[in-house]
C-alpha cells in the first residue's frame, strides 16, 4: 500500500524538534515570538502546501539514483561473462 503525504506522521519527538526550529527562526531572523501552537500551525501549511514538491522531489531524485545504479550493475554484470566458442 502506498503512503501519501497527508499520511505522514511525526514521533512526538520529530514533531517537538521541529516546533522548536520554527520559534527559533522566527525569533532568530524575523524577530518575533510565536508560541508552540503557531509553530505547529504553520508547519502543518507547510506540510499540506509545499510538502508534496519537495516528497515527488525526493521520489525523483531517488528514481534517478537506483537507475544509475541499476544501469552500472548491468555493465558490472556484462564484465562477468564468459567467452563462448
Amino acid at each position: 500500500m502506498r503512503e501519501s503525504m497527508s499520511e505522514i506522521k511525526f514521533t512526538k519527538d520529530e514533531t517537538d524538534q521541529i516546533v522548536a526550529k520554527v520559534k527559533a527562526y522566527f525569533n532568530d531572523e524575523l524577530g518575533h515570538e510565536i508560541g508552540g501552537f503557531e509553530a505547529e500551525f504553520l508547519i502543518d501549511f507547510f506540510a499540506k502546501e509545499i510538502g508534496p514538491q519537495f516528497y515527488n522531489r525526493g521520489l525523483s531524485d531517488a528514481q534517478r539514483l537506483f537507475a544509475e545504479k541499476s544501469d552500472e550493475l548491468g555493465y558490472l554484470i556484462d564484465e562477468l561473462e564468459k567467452p563462448t566458442l
